[in-house]
């Protein structure tokens, strides 16, 4: 998502600066694609928001897949790699 401020600067770097499209680029580290598109309309804020939110396609099967899948016989990393306590004198 692109905010008035950054389109601004690209703006008046490329029409006031006159600096070339490339070198635009670097500074936000955004793509030519993206530049151009900033420059050629008078739009002040990009955006884009998904319409709908596509379901996963494991989604149906999720629960039967956990259930059969075996459980990890051995504790988390950190629990078995953990240093012993220091013995008491």
């Amino acid at each position: 998502m692109l905010v008035v401020e950054t389109i601004a600067k690209m703006r008046r770097a490329y029409f006031v600066q006159k600096k070339p499209i490339k070198e635009i680029c670097r500074d936000p580290h955004v793509s030519r694609k993206v530049v151009r598109k900033v420059i050629r309309s008078d739009a002040t804020e990009f955006r884009y928001e998904r319409e709908t939110q596509p379901l996963p396609k494991i989604g149906p099967w999720r629960e039967r897949l956990d259930s059969l899948l075996p459980r990890p016989q051995r504790p988390p990393y950190r629990t078995y790699r953990r240093k012993p306590a220091p013995r008491p004198r």
